[in-house]
């Protein structure tokens, strides 16, 4: 995989999981179950992410 496509694939994960788990906090006010799914997702999303961080530390420059 490229660097660069590392690199796209982080914003996506991270900014993508912060905003999925923002909007599951506010979900959990009226369903409590969907809220929860939403917040794990979202930090599952930015855990992918800061590993996808790390992984592009590691790879070789082109």
């Amino acid at each position: 995989m490229k660097p660069q496509t590392v690199e796209k694939l982080v914003w996506v994960l991270v900014y993508g999981g912060i905003v999925l788990a923002a909007l599951g906090y506010f979900v959990a006010r009226t369903d409590e179950n969907m809220g929860l799914v939403m917040q794990l997702l979202g930090g599952v999303g930015v855990a992918a992410g800061v590993l996808l961080i790390w992984w592009r530390s590691r790879m070789e420059r082109r």
